[in-house]
């Protein structure tokens, strides 16, 4: 059997048993490998881990089942998942939001938001409570046009125009009078491979560039420098993550040559 066949068989085998959420031992013994040899195999050929796909595939059943009006424990056990704490798990791990509050789609959720003056230009920021969940630079653009963004986002949240706290965001980023006494937190949602994206714009040292190859190996998949630009671009939190730290090779090489730092 070749390489791609085991791995069709081995997607096939996982989509079928996610109410079990088998082991890794049980999906390579499906296909014949050991779990070693099958967990590099299947993440070369996938582009994720075994268990991240059935993370994946878990989410999404667990959305259609939240949809159906079901109760966290309810799609916990019909999900195989031994607990309400685990499926709370799988959310905050790849989509960083609960189940209630995917379910209830914002409701009981107040985010704060305004719009703030700073060395870039005017910059709409919102917060939740767990953190800093939009900072975009207006440009050209009205407020209005991040604000309908949110709203479509979080359709039931309470959006509620508070700058006097959302300019402590400000004060944090762009004050260098003092040091800030906490790091600020990010509130973030998107997919596991945006995320390990967004992570690792995190670890680029200041004043340095990276391409997006760079990216992609650092994440584990060298061969996704295209989807790395689309996370990149796909970014929430404009600054914070970093993402303008990250350019085209044959562009950071240009800059390299020119002495440019």
């Amino acid at each position: 059997m070749s390489d791609y066949a085991r791995i069709a068989d081995a997607i096939r085998f996982i989509a079928s048993q996610v109410a079990r959420q088998p082991t890794l031992d049980e999906i390579a013994a499906h296909v014949h490998l050991s779990p070693f040899h099958f967990q590099r195999l299947f993440s070369r050929w996938a582009g994720v881990t075994p268990k991240r796909y059935l993370q994946v595939l878990t989410l999404d059943r667990a959305k259609a089942l939240l949809h159906e009006s079901r109760s966290l424990l309810e799609v916990a056990d019909t999900l195989g998942l031994s607990s309400g704490s685990r499926l709370y798990d799988h959310f905050v791990q790849l989509e960083a939001v609960t189940p209630g509050e995917y379910k209830q789609r914002g409701a009981g959720l107040v985010i704060d938001h305004g719009v703030h003056d700073t060395p870039f230009g005017q910059a709409f920021v919102a917060l939740t409570p767990r953190g800093v969940c939009n900072f975009s630079f207006l440009d050209d653009q009205a407020p209005e046009a991040p604000l309908t963004a949110l709203a479509q986002r979080w359709p039931e949240a309470e959006l509620r125009e508070a700058p006097s706290r959302t300019q402590g965001v400000i004060h944090t980023m762009f004050d260098g009078s003092k040091a800030p006494d906490r790091p600020i937190s990010l509130h973030v949602s998107g997919t596991n491979f945006q995320i390990s994206v967004w992570r690792a714009l995190l670890e680029i040292p200041p004043a340095k560039v990276v391409s997006y190859a760079q990216v992609a190996s650092a994440v584990g998949n060298p061969k996704a420098a295209r989807a790395v630009g689309l996370a990149v671009g796909a970014n929430p939190v404009a600054l914070m993550i970093p993402c303008h730290r990250v350019t085209p090779a044959k562009r950071q090489a240009r800059r390299l040559s020119l002495g440019r730092d």
